[in-house]
């Protein structure tokens, strides 16, 4: 998943502030996961309570982010270049997210302080597997709104699609 995310901020890192700053957050949640999933995976008893509850806050921070902020701002980027082909793939891109956010927000509710998540720590293990599936499949879907929705307007790309027309 890592690797995907530096593929991501390669493409279009840059491009747009606001997309710039979530696909770090993106990179920053990823490297917080990779540590704590390793640090379960060698020894659960020494995870902390604390650090599961910092790794849930930027989790939920992220999701945040992308349905308040990014998403609204690439529909409303489709909608200014009157793209509806990208607005129906939106749509139906956004309804599939929808599953990884209640994910999050079920785990969420399990960890969401320290003295919850040192009470469902014997699940964690099973919690950062199912989590990993969930982000995956989510960190692709976001991609391909970012493709569609933002990188098709992209002053490269709209340069690209006249030099192939002339």
């Amino acid at each position: 998943m890592l690797e995907d995310c530096k593929n991501a901020l390669e493409r279009w890192g840059g491009v747009h502030e606001l997309i710039d700053r979530w696909l770090h957050e993106r990179r920053e949640l990823l490297i917080h996961f990779a540590a704590l999933k390793q640090a379960c995976d060698a020894e659960l008893e020494a995870v902390s309570a604390e650090r599961v509850d910092t790794f849930g806050e930027l989790l939920m921070d992220y999701i945040s982010a992308g349905h308040f902020e990014v998403y609204p701002q690439l529909r409303e980027e489709a909608k200014a270049f009157d793209d509806h082909q990208a607005l129906e793939l939106a749509d139906r891109l956004l309804e599939r997210l929808e599953m990884s956010t209640e994910l999050v927000l079920t785990f969420d509710r399990d960890y969401d302080s320290p003295a919850r998540a040192q009470h469902h720590m014997h699940r964690l293990p099973a919690w950062l597997d199912r989590l990993s599936r969930g982000l995956s499949e989510r960190f692709t879907l976001e991609d391909q709104l970012i493709a569609r929705l933002h990188a098709a307007h992209a002053p490269d790309a709209a340069r690209a699609g006249a030099d192939t027309r002339a």
